[in-house]
């Protein structure tokens, strides 16, 4: 399977329009590449508020407001990239007014065939709460597409265990990070989050990022980390964990991953972390003792 993770420089777009052309344009060259899934980083619908005078797009709260009315757009423009490409696409996070007026950060997965699946983001950073007006989701959710079965965690969501373990227990292989992140610790935090959710569950883990500079957002101001792909490290993958990683400049990542590199290595690894799991969950573990 060839995959496309974007290291997405954010855009300064005069209307939606441009945004739009963009996209198809990038798309495209994914596609064209080979892709079959291209993830796209969270957020990544903030740079539409590039649109709105300074008063609106310089205040966080009063541009997810203004946003909600290019979601309709937004939707049908990825649900037609993803036909017209022949692409499952992930969609960058869309924060999303639910019917109590907070907002959920959801990404959403496009497939070339019409159908469509979401994962809102479930843990909130100091920011998102900070904010007053975001809520983190209620369901964790397991894509079965043609690619397989996918789970996606959310930024801040890869960076505990749980989450991506209960989707490998419902049969995901593949684990998709949206991500955006402003320092360089964030983007440690992240990486290792995701190298450490392919080693603990034995599936490949493909992060996307937001990338370059953009004063005018007080949300995209500053972007860092690398697009890349994780493996578990062991026998017929690379020893480092690290599968692909983008390097400075690039808008895309593309590399080809194999399924049955990892079905080899459940079946016959150096160790068996997937089904070692179970281990440390042993009644008589339950709590340290303090000696």
């Amino acid at each position: 399977m060839r995959i496309a993770s974007a290291q997405w420089p954010v855009g300064e777009p005069a209307h939606f329009d441009v945004f739009a052309q963009r996209l198809q344009d990038e798309l495209s060259a994914a596609a064209q590449r080979g892709a079959v899934l291209a993830v796209l980083p969270e957020y990544l619908s903030l740079e539409l508020a590039a649109v709105f005078d300074a008063e609106v797009r310089g205040d966080f709260v009063r541009s997810l407001a203004a946003l909600q009315a290019f979601f309709p757009a937004w939707n049908a423009l990825f649900g037609a990239m993803a036909r017209e490409c022949g692409l499952h696409v992930l969609a960058g996070s869309f924060l999303l007014r639910q019917p109590n007026g907070r907002y959920r950060n959801r990404s959403i997965l496009y497939a070339p065939d019409g159908r469509q699946w979401f994962q809102d983001k479930l843990l909130l950073t100091g920011f998102e709460r900070a904010s007053g007006v975001i809520e983190g989701g209620d369901v964790l959710q397991v894509f079965d597409t043609t690619l397989g079965r996918i789970g996606v965690n959310i930024c801040y969501d890869a960076e505990f265990p749980l989450f991506a373990r209960r989707q490998y227990e419902s049969g995901a292989r593949l684990l998709l990070v949206p991500s955006c992140t402003d320092t360089p610790a964030g983007a440690t935090r992240v990486r290792v989050g995701c190298q450490a959710r392919a080693l603990e569950n034995q599936v490949h883990v493909v992060q996307a990022v937001t990338a370059g500079e953009a004063a005018w957002s007080p949300a995209l101001d500053t972007n860092t980390g690398s697009a890349a792909i994780y493996a578990p490290s062991d026998r017929g993958l690379p020893d480092d964990g690290v599968v692909a990683r983008a390097s400075p400049g690039d808008a895309w990542l593309v590399a080809d991953i194999a399924a049955d590199a990892l079905d080899e290595v459940r079946r016959d690894g150096q160790v068996a972390n997937a089904v070692d799991w179970e281990g440390q969950l042993r009644p008589g573990l339950a709590a340290a003792i303090v000696r």
